[in-house]
């Protein structure tokens, strides 16, 4: 550790994290945008097409609920390297299938392996960012997920044109073996890391995470984190909230083409700037309540109010099947708008689990919460966008079940905020 010069090191960390979760989603978006490609190539219908992205949310949602323990033992260095390596393994698989069922085996362990990501993310923030800065630090690496979303559509077309379709998987899953040498230069944790100052180490550990110092030692069981009404606050929250992320991100290209008939490399365009105004979301949603914060204001009131700002901010989603009927541009400037809010809400209802609980624990309650909010995306995928798509395509009126998908979008986010807060009314933190 480095006693005499300032360093701000930690930043380093949060663009690791950040390229990490920027290649978790470059790889899980690739196959929205051959969607095209693969169902001329395989005759997939919409249940096909579902039920393959369904495995990857069930698969999904079992592994979250392990990652986030397995972090916790492991530690972030190891448990977040391992992560990477097998959803880039199977990335690169997806290149070298031949059959829908080969699809939904390679999804399956793909969502199996990604479900890491966050709770190592969130984790590694606990570990290095003092509370104050946690939320912008969360925003910056989640904008990852929408540079990752936008990426792909200004990359995966042009590679499938060029090249086929199978080296759109390959190269695009190859990325994260690079993110893996970096990772293991340039990360350990603070206490270890010799490129860190005393300075910047004693701003992590400062006097208001003295009560999750005080327990980093104890281990805590599921059984023991499930009887705190904290757990069930964000596991509604991402339940109601993370299908409304997994909607835009495996249908956008879909509502485009059969509202739009924009197809192939066209399709770049309005996808790309979809994410990046979800990236400008991201970073503004931990902004916001770090400036609140140094205004003196209690952490939980930053959030809550900041995250209720976020919700009220998607409700205009409603509207995006009625103005895009006027035009195109409409339709992707409102989602965009929705996508951005969401992600805003993303980067504070991840921080609650770190407001909330000790650093020990951040692994297993966002693995906890994330399961539940994979849960919430399959049963959205199983029981209304599976049954409601098919049913409405086949009579000719597919923009009456995106009218729906987009109501369901807009009051998701009030309803989870209501809820988290009769629930948690102050995100007090956890005494184990």
């Amino acid at each position: 550790m480095i006693e005499n010069k300032a360093t701000n090191y930690r930043w380093t960390v949060c663009a690791l994290v950040f390229f990490a979760t920027t290649v978790n989603y470059l790889d899980r978006s690739v196959i929205s945008l051959l969607k095209s490609n693969l169902t001329t190539e395989f005759k997939w219908d919409d249940g096909d097409y579902a039920n393959i992205e369904i495995a990857f949310k069930v698969a999904y949602s079992i592994g979250l609920l392990a990652a986030g323990r397995i972090i916790d033992y492991l530690g972030t260095k190891r448990g977040y390297l391992l992560s990477t390596l097998f959803w880039s393994i199977a990335a690169v698989c997806h290149g070298f299938v031949s059959s829908t069922l080969g699809f939904g085996v390679v999804r399956a362990a793909l969502g199996l392996s990604e479900s890491g990501n966050f709770p190592a993310a969130i984790k590694t923030v606990a570990e290095w960012f003092p509370k104050k800065e946690r939320a912008l630090a969360t925003g910056i690496f989640n904008s990852g997920a929408n540079i990752g979303a936008i990426i792909a559509p200004l990359t995966v077309p042009f590679i499938a044109l060029m090249w086929g379709w199978r080296w759109a998987f390959i190269i695009t899953g190859a990325v994260g073996f690079i993110w893996i040498v970096l990772w293991i230069i340039y990360y350990e944790i603070p206490s270890k890391q010799k490129r860190l100052g005393v300075a910047e180490f004693n701003l992590i550990n400062s006097a208001d995470d003295e009560t999750e110092n005080q327990s980093a030692l104890k281990k805590v069981s599921w059984f023991k984190l499930l009887s705190f009404r904290q757990t069930w606050a964000f596991s509604i929250g991402k339940f109601l909230t993370d299908p409304i992320w997994w909607f835009y991100l495996f249908w956008l290209p879909d509502f485009l083409q059969s509202q739009y008939k924009v197809t192939g490399t066209a399709m770049a365009l309005p996808v790309a700037l979809v994410y990046t105004f979800s990236a400008f979301g991201s970073v503004f949603g931990g902004y916001l309540p770090k400036v609140l914060i140094e205004k003196n204001w209690p952490v939980f009131k930053a959030r809550k109010v900041s995250m209720f700002f976020y919700a009220l901010a998607v409700v205009p989603i409603i509207f995006a099947q009625v103005l895009g009927s006027v035009n195109m541009w409409l339709a992707v400037f409102i989602i965009g708008l929705a996508a951005a809010a969401h992600q805003a809400w993303s980067a504070n209802i991840f921080t609650t689990v770190s407001d909330m609980f000790p650093k020990n624990t951040v692994g297993s309650v966002t693995g906890i919460g994330g399961m539940f909010g994979s849960v919430g995306s399959v049963l959205l995928s199983l029981f209304v966008q599976k049954s409601m798509f098919i049913h409405y395509r086949s009579i000719g009126q597919i923009e009456t079940a995106y009218y729906i998908m987009f109501g369901v979008c807009g009051s998701a986010y009030i309803l989870a905020w209501l809820i988290m807060h009769f629930m948690v009314p102050r995100l007090k933190q956890i005494a184990l």
